[in-house]
């Protein structure tokens, strides 16, 4: 029997499964949170899907990728909400995946979590710049981040960033593409994209990382999904 069913049976049990929450790219179209969520679903609803909606509006890419301090102060009321959730479930295990400009609003999250308030954060696809200090952040998470990166990234994380900068408004190149300059390479792992995940759905290119049957095989796991 599911967590989920068993949650519905025993309205008084606390919920075992993971809370994952998500900071979906520039546009405030979804498209991270939508497919985690199928990708749940795919598994028997074995983790909780939470989108956090940051962004200026639909289609709004490029005001999305350019306001820092916009995408910080969404990362604070995203670090409030985190904490009140934890308030009403201590013991549940909690996650941050983020894609593409979602990044810059989890970090800017989890700069101002409590250590150790975060299981895992998961960045795919990060458009901020590759020298980012992740330290402030790395402290909020108990297992660390994982970044996943693709060398074919090359229209979002290439030209696209040549043309309106990191979202962190950072010099230099963006860590998705790139990896992120970091001498804790133990709590930060990175996660390059090969020919071979091509069959997970995952061809290398913006949104791969974030694909149903990749999200199960490759996300998951690192989520905590049973």
């Amino acid at each position: 029997m599911t967590a989920l069913v068993l949650a519905l049976l025993l309205p008084g049990t606390p919920d075992a499964r993971p809370l994952v929450w998500v900071a979906d790219g520039a546009g405030g179209l979804g498209g991270c949170s939508g497919s985690l969520a199928k990708a749940a679903a795919l598994c028997a609803n074995s983790v909780e899907v939470r989108q956090f909606y940051w962004s200026h509006g639909s289609y709004r890419v490029i005001r999305d990728q350019t306001d820092r301090p916009h995408s910080v102060a969404q990362g604070a009321k995203l670090a409030e909400e985190i904490l009140a959730r934890r308030t009403c479930e201590p013991g549940r295990r909690v996650v941050l995946v983020a894609h593409s400009a979602g990044s810059m609003v989890a970090l800017a999250a989890a700069e101002k979590l409590p250590a150790g308030t975060l299981d895992r954060l998961v960045l795919l696809a990060p458009s901020v710049s590759s020298g980012y200090d992740l330290a402030p952040a790395l402290a909020a998470t108990r297992e660390g981040i994982d970044v996943f990166c693709s060398h074919k990234d090359r229209a979002a994380l290439g030209v696209g960033v040549r043309i309106v900068g990191t979202a962190d408004r950072g010099s230099g190149r963006a860590a998705g593409r790139f990896g992120f300059c970091v001498a804790d390479r133990a709590r930060v792992r990175h996660h390059w994209w090969t020919p071979d995940l091509r069959a997970t759905g995952h061809t290398g290119g913006h949104t791969g990382a974030y694909a149903p049957a990749f999200a199960v095989a490759h996300l998951f796991p690192l989520i905590g999904a049973k």
